[in-house]
């Protein structure tokens, strides 16, 4: 047999990296020390470098022939049981985080990352209440809008520009949905978490704020609700409003 040659099951039992994420991060029991920086293991270092070293390394001979086979005479669900496969896929990764005296959650799918604040530029004869500007994230000038405003949370003259006040919980969520990016000043990250749909309640039928006008759903966590934002809602007005 070919030295270069490994079954499925040696090429899984080969130490290839310390996969912390699993262990103690995000997909873990949450103890990293780092995540209070990073908030999700995507922005570390150490997950990036482990992207690359698996990206880099050659597959062993006949390896993907021999997975070809071994799928293609599976019939039983992969996943420990249909039951298993069914929760894993209806779940919904969700960042939580704090507006004024609310707990708010969007998806993680529009989530690109999470920074601490920066200066904001305005814009002359634009900018306003809802559209505080533009500023720089990584090199690149992103619009910013208060969510604060927009779901009427926080009165106008509290915004100042999206800081001020205590800075030290507050953070700057940058976001992609459909194309568009927007970055949003929160007052603080709670961190990422996950939940089956079944753990989703219907949004109040008396509506009385602009918070429960967005919410798709309520959340229970840390024994407190928690509006789940309708992301596609809250994005095209946001669109609408400013362009």
């Amino acid at each position: 047999m070919n030295s270069d040659f490994h079954t499925v099951s040696e090429t899984a039992a080969i130490p290839l990296l310390d996969d912390c994420w699993n262990r103690i991060g995000v997909m873990g029991d949450r103890t990293c020390g780092e995540l209070k920086t990073v908030i999700h293991c995507h922005n570390c270092p150490v997950y990036s470098a482990a992207g690359r070293s698996l990206l880099e390394r050659a597959a062993p001979a006949a390896y993907l022939q021999e997975w070809t086979e071994v799928l293609a005479a599976t019939t039983a669900p992969l996943c420990h049981g249909e039951r298993t496969l069914d929760r894993a896929t209806d779940t919904i990764s969700v960042i939580i985080f704090r507006l004024s005296h609310e707990r708010l959650a969007l998806p993680v799918s529009v989530l690109q990352e999470v920074t601490h604040l920066c200066r904001i530029h305005t814009v002359p004869h634009r900018s306003n209440a809802l559209f505080l500007g533009i500023l720089n994230i990584r090199g690149e000038m992103l619009l910013c809008a208060s969510l604060s405003h927009l779901l009427k949370l926080t009165p106008p003259e509290e915004l100042a520009a999206g800081v001020g006040g205590d800075n030290h919980s507050k953070r700057l969520i940058v976001t992609e949905h459909r194309g568009n990016q927007w970055v949003f000043p929160v007052d603080e990250i709670y961190g990422i978490y996950r939940f089956h749909r079944s753990e989703f309640q219907a949004p109040p039928v008396v509506i009385s704020q602009a918070s429960e006008t967005y919410t798709q759903g309520v959340l229970t966590w840390q024994t407190e609700n928690v509006n789940f934002l309708d992301a596609d809602l809250l994005f095209s007005t946001l669109n609408r409003q400013i362009f």
